[in-house]
């Protein structure tokens, strides 16, 4: 009996949907074969690229769910999160752009978790986080979860993610806004840095036991966590603090 021969969609995916694949897929269109009638969502996770990081699939100029199966000859295109576009009048793969995002991170991004806290975004962070702890509170919760590892994001359970691919925290700081469109939303120091809690005025005599003497003398505004309890106050760090903000709040420049 002859075998049966495999059925060919060609695909292409776009701008850094492309990080994920090997060289020679990367920017061009190429043949997927295929036996019976996998899922597309399945196909794009077989290629290395996890379904967190597509949000719109053309099958043919139509777009689809994760769930439609494409058929021998079909031409599907795979492009990346529209965080700071609307849309709406295409199917999209997720429910809605998230415009107040709230995020968790895993174990590699403690720095990035507390420079985003900095700037006043929520991001839920542990350095003991298993995967499964993330992945369960990132659903519960409605985070997206931020990440160095792809096989994380590939878990069927997690609907919203980014993979962080810069190392250096500045650099990764600049991925997350820019993915995010988050530079209208920043609310710097409203956040504790150490524990994600909320920031909230407090009376000088209220904390004066618990500051340094030189600190009770020579400051008067202070804030604390709501969480944690600590107490905040603008020190000699402060002007290092607020240039790091303005410099991750300049947007740079689109390019042409």
């Amino acid at each position: 009996m002859a075998e049966e021969r495999p059925n060919i969609a060609r695909f292409r995916f776009y701008e850094e949907l492309n990080d994920f694949l090997p060289k020679h897929q990367r920017k061009r269109t190429f043949d997927y074969a295929f036996q019976g009638r996998p899922a597309v969502k399945n196909a794009i996770e077989g290629m290395g690229v996890p379904h967190t990081e597509v949000d719109l699939i053309l099958v043919n100029g139509a777009s689809v769910g994760f769930g439609h199966p494409p058929h021998h000859g079909d031409f599907v295109s795979v492009y990346p999160v529209f965080e700071a576009f609307d849309i709406s009048p295409l199917v999209k793969l997720h429910k809605r752009p998230l415009r107040h995002p709230a995020f968790i991170l895993d174990v590699h991004l403690g720095t990035l978790a507390r420079r985003l806290r900095l700037l006043g975004f929520d991001a839920l962070y542990q350095n003991d986080y298993t995967d499964p702890e993330i992945v369960a509170i990132a659903a519960r919760e409605g985070r997206i979860i931020l990440t160095r590892d792809r096989g994380l994001l590939c878990r069927k359970a997690v609907t919203r993610g980014c993979r962080i691919r810069a190392q250096a925290p500045e650099l990764q700081v600049r991925e997350v806004l820019d993915r995010f469109d988050l530079y209208g939303q920043a609310a710097p120091f409203t956040r504790c840095t150490a524990c994600n809690g909320r920031l909230d005025p407090v009376p000088k005599g209220e904390v004066s036991a618990a500051l340094p003497p030189g600190t009770r003398r020579s400051h008067d505004a202070f804030f604390r966590c709501r969480a944690c309890g600590k107490i905040y106050w603008e020190g000699a760090h402060f002007s290092r603090l607020n240039a790091l903000v303005k410099q991750y709040l300049n947007r740079r420049p689109e390019r042409c």
